[in-house]
């Protein structure tokens, strides 16, 4: 790094430096070095680049591991590859430019003095303190718009996931359920606090994701399997959107950086963790599309497809845990912003806190009730919030805050060699720019909002039990007193629009035949 951040971030040779973020109540000055706060600090106070690293992993490979064989059934097996390595880069470019922005901004205010040890610097005050309130009231709209529904996105995931296990209760049930059960991360500080679980979740979907490749070349191609993506542009932009929203998790770099001992080392660190989710995702979602082709347009979650063992328990299982730190990492920026609204942020007491961070839940909760698509709404979000949010935006002000001949001469971190200094570097943010604004925000938002309204014309808002099967159709010549289970209402593979797939079929005749017996037997 320049000489310019020789004297602020650089000096950062530890946890107890005064310029990094941590803690009070979480770490006290002059604490003995006891066992167990030698076992704390292996298992709860993380800031290395380690640490950093489990983070940006575990949070980019989350629920979304489950839905990326349905994105190759709408693009093709090709396109579907393509995609992945393509954000995958671009993912990990605007990463880098948010680290860049990131420690030009802290420079600058450590050589103002400032301490942030009782504040957690955000994506929006970086846009503030360097292009003014207006970036940073856009910046807060779509990161805070883009954290909620990520939100909710893994409470959908928790109920999708567990009704492959226990299908006695509604998804809808189990949204309640995890919605209570994933409040609790309102008792997690900060990511400083992340260390053990973040581990702990890649060590958890590694798992998943290798257990779904391998299942799927065990069961071997369904009969009859067709691949026939791409088919139509609205199933075809679908997809795409839902790739640009799986290499779009860096809406949390800030915080994750903040949480490092020595944040100049971030630089690299998405882009590695980028490399390892791709020997994830990949294998799992080739191999389950490859076996069961075009039946994975009518089944968004990959595990409802595989025949249930125990290895398929264990991953539902450990995608359940994984999603509970998943939701915390989309929640707990969430809770920052909260904080500092009610003037809560630098409270010593984290009771207090995780009291006051309640109320942050609530909407999260309703809304996953609302919305119960698991799928679709991932390629929604990511064309019409995830777009701005972490492509468009930090592209943008990358180039506006070095537009200046002085900006570049004094930047802390300027552009390496390799990408062409500031010409390659202004080129390669105007090209994010172009092609997230037309391909990912016009196409996919297009294509995503139109699959989204579909499903609420199809299943409805807070349906009980979205893409689940309907109940068995009863036996001809049954008793007439037998119990007649409820009429589907919903149909059960109407799931995308335009996907040119026969509708649910009907009922039979013999199904009206008997519910009519049974209604004139009991004078109804």
């Amino acid at each position: 790094m320049g000489s310019a951040a020789d004297g602020s971030l650089a000096n950062e040779k530890a946890p107890e430096t005064v310029g990094v973020a941590r803690y009070v109540e979480m770490e006290q000055d002059g604490a003995p070095n006891t066992a167990k706060s030698r076992l704390s600090g292996l298992l709860w106070h993380g800031g290395s680049a380690y640490d950093a690293w489990f983070s940006c992993a575990s949070n980019q490979v989350a629920q979304v591991l489950l839905t990326l064989p349905y994105s190759f059934s709408q693009l093709g097996m090709l396109s579907g590859i393509l995609f992945q390595l393509f954000y995958g880069l671009m993912g990990s470019w605007t990463a880098y430019l948010i680290s860049i922005l990131y420690v030009e901004y802290r420079t600058r205010k450590e050589r103002e003095k400032v301490d942030f040890r009782n504040h957690v610097i955000q994506w929006f005050e970086v846009l503030d303190g360097l292009l003014g309130r207006h970036w940073r009231n856009v910046g807060l709209a779509f990161n805070c718009t883009f954290l909620l529904f990520g939100s909710v996105i893994q409470l959908i995931a928790c109920a999708s996931n567990i009704y492959y296990i226990n299908d006695k209760l509604d998804k809808r049930t189990w949204t309640y359920i995890f919605g209570a059960c994933c409040a609790t991360t309102v008792f997690i500080p900060s990511f400083h606090n992340y260390r053990i679980w973040s581990f702990l979740g890649l060590v958890m979907t590694t798992y998943t994701a290798w257990y779904l490749a391998v299942a799927s070349l065990i069961h071997g191609q369904v009969d009859g399997v067709k691949h026939s993506g791409p088919t139509k542009m609205v199933l075809y932009f679908t997809g795409a959107t839902n790739i640009l929203y799986t290499f779009g998790g860096h809406a949390v770099t800030v915080e994750i950086m903040h949480a490092m001992w020595r944040p100049q080392k971030f630089k690299a660190i998405y882009l590695m963790a980028t490399l390892y989710v791709l020997t994830l995702t990949l294998p799992s979602a080739a191999s389950v599309y490859w076996a069961f082709g075009d039946e994975l347009l009518t089944h968004s979650n990959a595990l409802a497809l595989l025949p249930r063992t125990a290895f398929r328990d264990a991953a539902v299982v450990l995608m359940l845990i994984h999603q509970f730190i998943t939701f915390g990492f989309a929640c707990t920026p969430l809770y920052f912003v909260w904080e500092k609204l009610i003037g809560l942020h630098d409270c010593r007491s984290l009771c207090k806190r995780a009291a006051a961070r309640l109320p942050v839940v609530v909407p999260i909760w309703f809304l996953a009730i609302i919305f119960p698509f698991f799928g679709p709404i991932n390629s929604a979000v990511g064309s019409l919030l995830v777009s701005f949010t972490v492509y468009i935006i930090p592209a943008l002000a990358h180039m506006i805050t070095f537009r200046s001949a002085h900006a570049r001469e004094n930047a802390v971190e300027p552009p390496p060699r390799f990408v062409g200094r500031w010409t390659g570097t202004f080129i390669i943010n105007a090209f994010v720019v172009a092609w997230v604004l037309v391909v990912g925000f016009g196409f996919g938002g297009w294509a995503s909002m139109t699959n989204f309204v579909h499903q609420i014309d199809t299943f409805g808002l807070f349906t009980k039990c979205y893409q689940c099967p309907p109940p068995p159709l009863p036996p001809t010549g049954a008793a007439p007193n037998a119990t007649w289970p409820p009429f589907p209402a919903m149909p059960f593979n109407a799931t995308t629009a335009g996907a040119g797939l026969a509708p649910a079929p009907a009922p039979s005749p013999a199904y009206f035949s008997a519910r009519h017996h049974r209604h004139h037997s009991h004078g109804l």
